[in-house]
């Protein structure tokens, strides 16, 4: 059996929405990918910047590497995808998970989209399967379907780390909400007892740290501590005790600030709605929908 290669992993933080994006290097060459990317909105003035996407964009230039990949873990309801402009500057193949119709089919209808939005992921350039493998140069890469917090969001094993989107946190946040629309505790709990049946040692990348008690930001992890220690999941936390705590816990929260734009641009894969006929784009906020 080939030794696992241990990817190179640079995190790039977005203070605004606790979001990391990361650049994934293959340590034997050039190539690399970059994970859930972040593309800047000022909700109250209504302007986009890219600010984030430019210092990943700068990085790689800087170190010559060749973008193969941007993933998505799936479609974010908290930040907008920065994907398509990175693609522009670095070029690369955009993908996600094969569930994204799930999500295109039912925002879809809660914004009341027309027939010029597609919803078979044709805006996406591949479609990632349960199981499916990739490579970012000689880094062989697997896409693990892990719902529940959506129902298409999907755990990136690449070499020996793996990037798990919002279905874990580090273990003092336990783990992500699952009363978005198509979510499910029940399924998100064997989701993650899929990760952490993964091998101890494999490391474990977040998608948001929201800091805890006020502690400094993380953003790595290994299957091993999430399983001795996250608050949610650790060893001998039962399905039925984690469904009760995670149910009672959503029925609490408030929704996600860039909820309402980040759907509607994450679901056409980082793309805004076509402008209307006075060649502005204009972004919905349905009443009482979600």
């Amino acid at each position: 059996m080939s030794e696992i290669l241990k990817p190179e992993v640079f995190p790039f933080y977005d203070k605004q929405t606790s979001t990391f994006s990361y650049v994934v290097k293959d340590p034997t060459s050039s190539a690399c990918a970059v994970v859930d990317s972040v593309m800047n909105l000022d909700y109250n003035a209504g302007r986009i910047s890219y600010t984030s996407a430019d210092e990943i964009i700068a990085y790689i230039r800087k170190h010559k590497l060749d973008l193969q990949w941007l993933i998505e873990t799936h479609v974010h309801a908290d930040h907008l995808s920065a994907a398509p402009y990175i693609q522009q500057a670095l070029g690369g193949k955009l993908g996600i998970g094969s569930h994204i119709t799930t999500v295109q089919n039912v925002f879809g209808k809660v914004f009341n989209e027309g027939t010029e939005f597609a919803r078979d992921g044709s805006q996406f350039d591949h479609l990632f399967e349960d199981g499916d493998s990739y490579q970012i140069g000689n880094l062989q890469a697997t896409a693990i379907h892990t719902p529940g917090h959506t129902p298409a969001c999907m755990t990136h094993l690449i070499g020996d780390a793996a990037f798990v989107g919002d279905t874990l946190f580090m273990p003092d946040g336990g783990t992500a909400r699952a009363d978005f629309p198509g979510g499910d505790a029940r399924i998100l709990f064997r989701s993650i007892k899929k990760l952490l049946s993964l091998p101890g040692e494999t490391r474990l990348f977040m998608c948001h740290d929201y800091q805890p008690n006020g502690r400094e930001v993380e953003y790595e992890t290994t299957v091993a501590e999430e399983k001795t220690s996250n608050i949610h999941v650790h060893d001998g936390i039962s399905e039925e005790d984690f469904v009760r705590m995670r149910e009672a816990r959503d029925a609490t929260l408030d929704m996600p600030v860039l909820i309402l734009p980040s759907l509607q641009v994450n679901m056409r894969a980082g793309h805004f709605p076509p402008a209307e006929d006075n060649n502005m784009v204009y972004l919905k906020v349905p009443i009482n929908a979600l």
